[in-house]
């Protein structure tokens, strides 16, 4: 049973939010399997860009690379928004990275914390994940130009360690276990709303800078290994360049940029 003093409501959202694209239509569900799912289908029966969809918890939360996204009800924020840039498939999948500075700038601006973020799109706060971020998209594959593209977040604000299974415990954590206090998951989603309306602003404009990613990307000058499939390679991670690849440096001196795989980061995820 859902505690209605807790849930994020149009009243409460409303009058925080100063957007002029994203919120302009809000669906709240108490339940839904996916945030994304959901806003995917209402994508493809014309609903306009801006769509917001948020549910109090998910039953089938998705992360990148299939994984699973726990979402316990009521102790974070699961949404999803619709945007309709005219733009080409390959160019709108680096609005993901884009995202995620927004997402910093939000939590800071509540939390009075920022976030780092280790690359591409999670976010971390006292060296463990409290967000991801997931970009889905329909396109023309006559033009290759973009129909829709669905931008799923999932940010942990009030979970406890109690809140994650077992194996997700030494990675998985929240706003409130970094900071030692709950927060507000309202005042988190107006803000998190208003970040990624200025940005997708900017975005378009061709006025936002990746350096704006590179400065909270702490995946920076770390140790990192390169895995794909069963081949896993040991290197430093030097940069991230316009693309948002990761550039790495490998120990027999050879550089790649790394734009697909998984790359985990020495001192995480049992790294050590």
């Amino acid at each position: 049973m859902l505690n209605r003093d807790l849930m994020v409501t149009e009243e409460r959202l409303c009058p925080l939010l100063k957007t002029k694209r994203i919120g302009t239509q809000l669906v709240l569900l108490e339940e839904v399997g996916s945030t994304n799912d959901y806003l995917k289908q209402l994508a493809r029966q014309g609903a306009a860009e801006g769509t917001v969809v948020l549910a109090e918890q998910q039953t089938a939360g998705r992360g990148r690379l299939g994984r699973s996204f726990q979402s316990p009800a009521q102790e974070g924020i699961y949404l999803s928004v619709l945007l309709r840039p005219v733009i080409r498939a390959e160019k709108a999948i680096n609005f993901t990275a884009v995202a995620a500075t927004a997402v910093c700038d939000a939590v800071e601006q509540v939390v009075g914390t920022r976030p780092g973020i280790k690359w591409i799109n999670d976010l971390l706060m006292g060296g463990k994940k409290i967000c991801g971020i997931l970009t889905e998209l329909g396109a023309d594959c006559r033009t290759g130009m973009v129909d829709y593209l669905v931008l799923g977040i999932g940010l942990n604000v009030n979970e406890s360690m109690e809140s994650f299974a077992p194996e997700l415990r030494d990675i998985a954590g929240s706003i409130a276990m970094a900071t030692g206090q709950p927060w507000d998951r309202t005042a988190l989603a107006a803000a998190m709303l208003n970040a990624l309306d200025a940005v997708y602003a900017d975005w378009q404009a061709e006025q936002w800078s990746v350096d704006r990613y590179r400065a909270d990307c702490t995946t920076i000058g770390q140790q990192v290994r390169v895995i794909r499939g069963d081949v896993v390679r040991n290197a430093t991670a030097e940069a991230v360049d316009d693309d948002f690849a990761l550039v790495v440096r490998y120990e027999d001196g050879s550089v790649e940029h790394v734009s697909t795989g998984e790359v985990t980061v020495r001192g995480q995820n049992g790294y050590a």
